[in-house]
Formats: structure tokens, sequence, C-alpha cells
């Protein structure tokens, strides 16, 4: 029962961050573009700019949680 509690949590959260990169509003809802974005970002992160990627992404989501925090 815990693991489920556990895993559904974070299916909420990873949830909430489409929500907060506004990814539901500028697709309209449509969950085919939103899996497709994400398909591309793993192919990304399949390739040989993965580390590139990921320190961009990181940077990117770094800064916006900062903003966020600092909008409170």
């Amino acid at each position: 029962m815990a693991k489920r509690r556990e895993r559904t949590r974070r299916l909420i959260e990873l949830g909430g961050l489409v929500a907060k990169a506004g990814l539901v509003e500028l697709t309209d809802d449509d969950r085919a573009v939103l899996f497709g974005v994400m398909i591309e970002a793993a192919a990304t992160l399949q390739g040989e700019h993965r580390d590139q990627a990921l320190t961009l992404w990181r940077r990117r989501g770094q800064r916006a949680f900062a903003d966020s925090a600092a909008e409170l």
C-alpha cells in the first residue's frame, strides 16, 4: 500500500510539472502533443548531445523554480 501511495504521489508531482511549465495550455490539453514532446525529449537524451541538453534543461528548470519561489 505504501509503494502505491508513493507512486501515485510521484505521478501527481510529475503531472504538476507539466502543468507548471504551461504545456497544458500551450497544447490545448492535447495528450498526443504532450506525449510527442516527451518522446522528442527522450530521443534527445539518447543522442550524442545528452549532456548538453541535460545541462541546459537543468539550468532552465532551476531558474524557473527560483523565479516561482521569489514570487511567493
